[in-house]
């Protein structure tokens, strides 16, 4: 697989129109996506990510939360799964070996387990506070994120509360790259914030 970019941004449906989002995203220079749209109809989310894939620069990867299904029928990049969701040797068997699998872990045992795992990276969080999802799992914090950074294999893909304030943090504790959503989506020009997120760590 093709390195993660540092830089790694969700649209999020809860902020606005996922296609208008990550238009903005791409034209700000972002080349990894992923789209999350928990409300949508199957239907509704097949269409969107086919949209967001056709307006996508050719050097840009977008993934689909939660379904596998939709990723291997579009053609997207890959899943990236919650603890809840399809479990990873399901979603790998759908999607073939050659695209991203990812999975979120939210304490040291989770990340260890999916360290064993046919996934491409962990997601680890929230690292901060974070208002973005109902029923947040506990803080994962700095020294938590850096233990696990240092106990497993994979890339370590950090979110949860992450600002441009504290990113060089996260990145000091370990993580290979940083998932943004608030700080990104709620900005009045998502293109512009996106070119302050990768002149600062890269894309």
């Amino acid at each position: 697989m093709t390195p993660l970019p540092r830089f790694y941004a969700v649209v999020d449906s809860s902020f606005s129109n996922p296609i208008d989002l990550a238009k903005s995203l791409f034209d700000g220079g972002v080349r990894l996506v992923q789209v999350r749209n928990k409300t949508a109809s199957s239907r509704e989310l097949l269409d969107q990510v086919q949209t967001i894939l056709s307006i996508a620069p050719p050097d840009a990867r977008v993934i689909v939360n939660d379904r596998a299904d939709v990723a291997l029928i579009t053609g997207a990049a890959g899943v990236h799964l919650g603890q809840a969701d399809l479990p990873a040797t399901a979603a790998r068997a759908i999607i073939g070996p050659d695209r991203i699998v990812g999975l979120s872990t939210h304490n040291m045992d989770q990340a260890l387990e999916a360290d064993k795992l046919f996934v491409d990276y962990v997601a680890v969080g929230p690292v901060f506070p974070t208002s973005t999802k109902l029923n947040a799992d506990p803080v994962v914090g700095l020294d938590g994120l850096a233990a696990i950074c240092r106990a497993i294999h994979k890339p370590v893909v950090a979110i949860g509360g992450i600002q441009l304030g504290n990113v060089r943090q996260v990145l000091d504790a370990g993580a290979h790259s940083v998932a943004v959503i608030r700080d990104l989506l709620s900005s009045e020009n998502v293109e512009a914030r996106s070119r302050e997120w990768i002149r600062l760590i890269g894309d």
